[in-house]
């Protein structure tokens, strides 16, 4: 990459990590204060927003790094692109959670409550994370550049691609780990949606009282759907670039390209909190108590000057009484 162009990209990525981690630092703050955690969506919303923050504090600067930028060993080089894997799938999976969780509160609304506890969230957040260490670690036993890359050399030029393989990256990331659970989700929000238009229809068909329950559903699941295809948006391009590189065995793709498709994907994890922001009035409610409590008021400051005023006001009225009673005790 020219010089220019090297400024520019590491300028994007320092933004990104601005981004993500503010904004998914107040997502997990907002969940927390809230008390959502109790709730299995809001519990699979956190574990996102947790995967999205390390995005943004970790993976982000780590890709930075191993862009050729550090001479380290090998199996360092490796273990720090394996955790950017890592988080990824991280991602994949907890978006899976929220999907099946919402496909439960449609296919079994009466029974949800009584099956789905706080403790089995708890136990599949866990699961979703020991999932995407050991897929995204799959390398570190073997599925990597060892013989290729290290050229009898006891430090290497760190590069994601000199010691990830793009086979791994293609038939395994690709393929194998991340289309399946798309198409499932996809699938599974084909349902929610058909399910939920279905029971309105007949409602409005029977004269009945729309059902609240399933108004409230279609709408957070048009959110969570949202979230969905952003995902699929960012993601999508830098794995088919890789897939028509790998089968192609050429440069087909611009060196250009790559570098705004990991851009595009790192994007990804600035873009959800305001989505919640925008989509969903549990978590907007609680931005709007944060951002009063936290942070200074613009239009107000008047306000907030004039009731400081008054309050000091009050304060010398209340001394002043005092000590003229006191004069005349």
């Amino acid at each position: 990459m020219a010089h220019v162009g090297e400024v520019m990209y590491t300028a994007l990525e320092i933004f990104l990590v601005v981004a993500c981690c503010l904004g998914n630092m107040l997502v997990i703050s907002a969940v927390w204060t809230s008390g959502a955690l109790r709730q299995p969506t809001f519990c699979f919303i956190a574990s996102l927003a947790v995967a999205d923050f390390l995005v943004g504090s970790v993976a982000i600067p780590l890709a930075v790094l191993v862009d050729g930028r550090v001479e380290t060993s090998f199996h360092s080089c490796l273990f720090i692109s394996c955790v950017v894997i890592m988080l990824t799938q991280a991602s994949v999976y907890s978006l899976l959670a929220i999907a099946v969780d919402r496909y439960l509160r449609v296919y079994i609304p009466l029974k949800y409550k009584q099956r789905v506890k706080s403790v089995h969230s708890w136990a599949i957040v866990a699961a979703c994370w020991v999932t995407a260490a050991a897929l995204g670690c799959v390398p570190m036993f073997g599925w990597n550049n060892h013989d290729t890359a290290k050229h009898n050399s006891t430090t290497i030029v760190c590069q994601f691609l000199t010691v990830i393989p793009m086979s791994y990256l293609v038939n395994f990331c690709f393929l194998s780990c991340l289309l399946p659970p798309m198409v499932i989700m996809t699938a599974l929000y084909c349902y929610i949606f058909c399910t939920i238009s279905q029971q309105l229809r007949s409602a409005i068909a029977r004269a009945v009282k729309t059902n609240d329950y399933y108004i409230k559903e279609q709408k957070l699941a048009r959110s969570l759907a949202l979230v969905l295809a952003l995902f699929a948006a960012c993601w999508l391009p830098i794995h088919i670039m890789n897939t028509i590189e790998f089968y192609s065995q050429s440069s087909q793709v611009p060196h250009i390209a790559f570098y705004v498709g990991i851009l595009l994907s790192h994007a990804n994890s600035a873009v959800n909190p305001v989505v919640y922001a925008f989509k969903i009035p549990r978590i907007k409610k609680a931005y709007n108590i944060i951002w009063r409590k936290y942070l200074p008021c613009k239009r107000e400051q008047q306000k907030c000057q004039g009731s400081q005023t008054a309050e000091n006001n009050a304060s010398s009225n209340t001394y002043s009484t005092a000590k003229s009673a006191s004069i005349v005790a």
